[in-house]
């Protein structure tokens, strides 16, 4: 913009530079609209106010302007007691009222702190003797607020010595620099810790305020940890240490809960790592279980399972164009597909910690496999086909393979992909397939190929499996994202399924029969068994309470996979 033809000179104050302002920018603004806005908004009071303000502030500051006395609080405390002797009118109580107010303290009290730049803690003097006899000790102070000290202590029971366990990592021990693993404690506050428990010393320190003087012996030289590498662990399961009778210090502990990103400060303790919630607002890291110890717990609990292959019950979606069996009555009939692992074996798996890295999919890079699980009836197929119509280009599914003969409207590639019994055999083999099994003497599956095909067009593939094949697919080629879909309450699913029917198959010749009060509660047993042993395994829980609803949250999910970072196994993000 042009300079201003005419204006205040160089020394002329922002207060009359601002008046002039409007008058001189009308030949540059066009607009009524702008020049009245200009108008309102460099007349207006409170912007006058504030520059009136700052100007005298300004000038207050050129003065380099002394404190006329270091102690207004004090001065204002004896004003306050005269005035209380003096009799009451209404200006002497409006003034004691004002004195009174917290604010104006506090603003009294800053005063007095900048005029008598006492910023440091007050700290009570150095002990005069010490024993010529006594080890080499150092004497440590460290003013204490609410914030725990950030350390344990452990009592030798050979000797008795009470020596610093760990420092926790962030921790006020910890930036303070003072306190080292091994240091052995002498004296708190000048009590000696000699014949006491080690939680008699954590008492002692708890009631501790202000200053907390330590005597210690200076432990061996340890040799700093400060460049071990930084992990992130996904959490697997749920941790509280108040009820956690084997953690040295329950104060000292980090509480999480299943899904939580722990950032591991510290491995140094082979039982004990130190860790702090990922995005958490504690700065201080505390005690969590490490992988092995909390392995070794979990392996205790759990009971020896027969690692036999068996059949599962699996009810094909028609979406895979596999078949359902039927079901007469009450007896139902078991499912074609079997499982290279049982159920029972997976649970033997024990789900500590994985160790995670951020991802987000580059631009042009592959899409991710998303696998939906969930108990029959629950909507995987109402939901994979609303995807499916959603967006055909962007959204498809596996075609399954199978040995029986084609039909004369089918098409290879299309409804299956037709192959021999013989060559079925040979794949199932050589472990081509994440779920196989036979119908009326012909084999019927779904192959790890079928997923590169969707994938190697540029598409997210749906894919809904039994959760025990998951282990099969978290592989860093598909990086799958696993959605548990959930059922709602079995007084939901009455009301919300009044109309809904099952698929099932009589001979070759599709049928369909209505839920029953059975399949409300099988649907939700299910759900509770695949949650309970599989839920480390899921990326999102969605309950589909209403079909429209839960598919709209699945879309937004989805989307955001697209374009957001988030956590997976680090091994993904080596490839």
């Amino acid at each position: 913009m042009p300079a201003l033809a005419t204006g205040p000179g160089p020394d002329t104050g922002l207060y009359e530079l601002l008046s002039v302002l409007p008058s001189q920018l009308q030949m540059y603004v066009k607009s009524p609209d702008d020049r009245s806005f200009l108008h309102a908004m460099f007349s207006a009071r409170s912007l006058h106010s504030l520059v009136k303000i700052h100007e005298k502030l300004q000038h207050y500051e050129e003065r380099c302007p002394a404190p006329v006395l270091h102690s207004a609080g004090a001065l204002t405390q004896e004003v306050s007691e005269e005035l209380q002797t003096k009799p009451m009118s209404a200006d002497i109580t409006e003034l004691l009222k004002l004195l009174s107010k917290p604010h104006v303290k506090s603003l009294l009290s800053v005063h007095d702190t900048v005029a008598q730049k006492s910023y440091d803690p007050h700290l009570p003097p150095l002990p005069d003797e010490i024993d010529d006899d006594e080890d080499s000790v150092k004497i440590i102070r460290l003013v204490k607020n609410k914030e725990p000290l950030g350390a344990t202590i452990k009592k030798n029971e050979k000797n008795g010595a009470v020596t610093i366990a760990r420092i926790m990592k962030g921790g006020a021990a910890d930036r303070s620099g003072l306190i080292h693993l091994g240091d052995e404690l002498k004296e708190v506050n000048g009590i000696p810790v000699e014949g006491k428990k080690p939680e008699d010393i954590i008492q002692i320190l708890s009631q501790s305020e202000g200053a907390i003087t330590f005597k210690v012996v200076p432990g061996p030289e340890t040799e700093s940890s400060a460049s071990e590498p930084k992990v992130y662990m996904k959490a697997l399961f749920d941790y509280d240490p108040e009820e956690d009778k084997a953690i040295p210090c329950k104060e000292a502990g980090l509480a999480f809960k299943k899904g939580d990103v722990l950032r591991v400060m510290c491995q140094e303790d082979p039982t004990w790592w130190q860790a702090k919630v990922d995005g958490g607002a504690n700065s201080r890291a505390g005690l969590i279980p490490s992988k092995h110890f909390q392995e070794r717990r979990f392996a205790i609990r759990q009971p020896t399972f027969d690692t036999q292959p068996q059949k599962i019950s699996r009810k094909p979606s028609r979406l895979r164009r596999s078949f359902r069996l039927s079901r007469r009555g009450k007896k139902r009939n078991k499912s074609m597909y079997e499982c290279k692992k049982s159920e029972q074996y997976d649970t033997a798996d024990v789900p500590t910690y994985e160790e995670v890295a951020p991802y987000c999919r580059a631009h042009g890079a592959k899409h991710r496999l998303v696998i939906l699980v969930g108990p029959t009836g629950v909507g995987l197929n109402e939901l994979k086909r609303k995807l499916l119509i959603s967006d055909p280009q962007h959204f498809s599914v596996t075609i399954p393979h199978t040995s029986r003969v084609k039909r004369n409207q089918e098409s290879d590639g299309v409804e299956y992909h037709f192959i021999t019994k013989h060559l079925f055999e040979m794949d199932i083999l050589n472990s081509k397939f994440i779920e196989y099994g036979e119908y009326k003497g012909n084999y019927y599956g779904t192959s790890l190929d079928s997923i590169r095909s969707v994938i190697a067009k540029n598409k997210v593939c749906l894919l809904d499996v039994q959760p025990h094949s998951l282990k099969l697919l978290r592989t860093a080629e598909f990086k799958p994202y696993v959605v548990f879909v959930k059922p709602p309450s079995v007084e939901r699913l009455r009301e919300t399924r009044k109309n809904a029917k099952i698929i099932s198959a009589k001979g070759d010749k599709d049928s369909s029969k209505p839920l029953t009060e059975e399949d409300f509660q099988e649907m939700i047993s299910t759900a509770q068994l695949m949650e309970n042993q599989y839920s480390h395994l899921f990326d999102l829980v969605l309950v589909n309470d209403d079909l429209a609803c839960a598919f709209g949250e699945l879309k937004q999910a989805l989307r955001k996979l697209e374009t957001e970072t988030h956590w997976v196994p680090v091994s993904w993000t080596h490839s």
